[in-house]
């Protein structure tokens, strides 16, 4: 996180039910099951290529019938059939063709020209409109996405590409001109993603399954490994979106459907997208720019005077903080690295585990998540007092739900530009966010006792809820 420049806070009410500003849509008035993902239970059975169906019979260019071929194969004519039937389901009147052209290459070895490019040493998947094409390098890219991600990785960038071509086959259908900036273009073909996935969810998929369990985590992490580095403009040539930003269209097509993603436009850009680029207060304090030292005396003070800002209004007495470790809680089970113990209404910090989580790590090896992970555990257990003041269970089948949605409400409010001094969101703190509640030990989606919300995608949405709607949307979405 950045430091000097943003903690502002919405004010809401004693029980935290003002009313907020929305960009999805209000709430309805029955709380999400935490037991399902976007209306689907959540399972956690197989996910990839589904056993003894054959392979599909679709020409491709250059291919050496190996894996990669295959896996691709496949999921270009699952995903080309299910735009056959979505066409005219989303978009009345249009008829949806098959591309012209598949291609596979191995940039280890002799290059194709395809796209007016040669292919030697390009890693990369790409629908071209010139001759209305989708092309693969079956040598370094797939196996690399379904080695680090499992194969439905691979079905997950096809089908992006995909997008694309639904994007130049539907044109002004899709918001889509000449001119079009490419984070739009990027945004739809992720939301397209979403809706073929979620048909491959339901079961009606020839040559694939998907869990939405395991399964559909494992495509969540496959579109955050290939976001757009911290520090991108999302103005920039050619920019995809953050981690935060990517996952948000894709779930937009889940649960949404296509004609959602047809109406990402620019305007809605404008409003929505997280990903700009550093500024000069992101400096470089030698964990990376816009990261903070998460034991640092000023940064803790910072984090609490930003939280208490944001329930300033709530009535709550707000918790003390403990930086001496976890300590056994007489109405609750203590959790790591952070611990909310409602009986003395304090809130416990483990700050080596803490600076742990918050240390990003280094290119090519694993560790922390980043400063901002770390910060909203921090902020998830603060969230957890807040509820507590006003009434709200800590356990409940909503609680996970609820303290991710307020966590991400307070992620909102340091990220406004009409902010006294104190934190604020530094580019990639969000990606950071959402790495930790895809984890499967994640605190920022889980109740007082640490029992997470079970489904990923549904402590992203929680998070996101929050973050472009604010904190009375929580309590009036994820309340029992």
């Amino acid at each position: 996180m950045g430091f000097g420049r943003i903690a502002v806070a919405l004010a809401v009410t004693a029980a935290l039910t003002a009313c907020a500003s929305v960009v999805e849509g209000e709430p309805k008035g029955e709380r999400p099951d935490p037991s399902k993902v976007a209306g689907l239970e959540i399972s956690n059975g197989p996910s990839g290529p589904k056993a003894g169906v054959p392979d599909a019979d679709l020409s491709v260019e250059n291919g050496d019938g190996g894996e990669m071929d295959r896996l691709a194969i496949n999921t270009l004519a699952d995903v080309q059939e299910f735009w056959k039937g979505e066409f005219p389901n989303s978009f009345p009147g249009k008829t949806f063709e098959p591309v012209k052209r598949v291609i596979s290459y191995d940039s280890n070895g002799k290059g194709v020209e395809v796209c007016k490019l040669n292919t030697t040493g390009i890693a990369n998947a790409f629908y071209c409109a010139l001759d209305d094409s989708i092309t693969w390098d079956r040598g370094e890219l797939l196996p690399m996405l379904k080695d680090s991600f499992g194969p439905m990785a691979v079905v997950t960038v096809l089908a992006h590409e995909m997008g694309h071509a639904v994007q130049y086959k539907l044109g002004p259908a899709s918001n889509i001109g000449a001119n079009t900036p490419s984070i739009v273009k990027e945004q739809q073909a992720d939301c397209y993603t979403g809706v073929f996935m979620r048909w491959i969810a339901e079961n009606k998929s020839k040559h694939f399954e998907l869990s939405t369990g395991e399964g559909l985590n494992q495509v969540l992490q496959t579109m955050f490994f290939i976001r757009d580095s911290a520090g991108t403009s999302f103005e920039k040539q050619g920019a995809h979106g953050s981690a935060f930003d990517r996952v948000s269209a894709f779930q937009f097509g889940f649960t949404r459907g296509a004609a959602r993603c047809a109406e990402i436009n620019e305007a809605e850009i404008a409003k929505r997208i997280t990903e700009r680029p550093f500024d000069l207060s992101d400096t470089d304090q030698g964990q990376g720019r816009g990261n903070a030292k998460i034991d640092e005396d000023k940064y803790l003070r910072a984090l609490e005077e930003s939280l208490r800002d944001a329930y300033k209004t709530s009535g709550a007495a707000f918790p003390a903080f403990d930086k001496a470790g976890i300590k056994p809680c007489a109405d609750a089970q203590t959790t790591s690295p952070a611990s909310y113990c409602p009986a003395v209404n304090q809130l416990q910090l483990d700050l080596p585990s803490l600076v742990k989580i918050g240390t990003p790590p280094k290119r090519g090896s694993k560790g922390g998540i980043g400063d901002f992970a770390a910060f909203a555990v921090i902020a998830s257990r603060f969230s957890l007092s807040i509820q507590h003041a006003t009434g709200f269970k800590l356990d409940d089948d909503a609680a996970g739900q609820r303290t991710a949605c307020l966590t991400g409400a307070w992620a909102g409010l340091t990220n406004r530009p009409d902010a006294a001094a104190g934190l604020r969101l530094s580019p990639g703190d969000l990606d950071e966010a959402v790495a930790e509640l895809l984890a499967d030990d994640s605190l920022i989606a889980a109740d007082v006792n640490g029992k997470a919300v079970p489904s990923g995608f549904a402590r992203v949405e929680a998070f996101g809820d929050g973050f472009f709607r604010g904190l009375s949307f929580c309590v009036k979405k994820y309340s029992v």
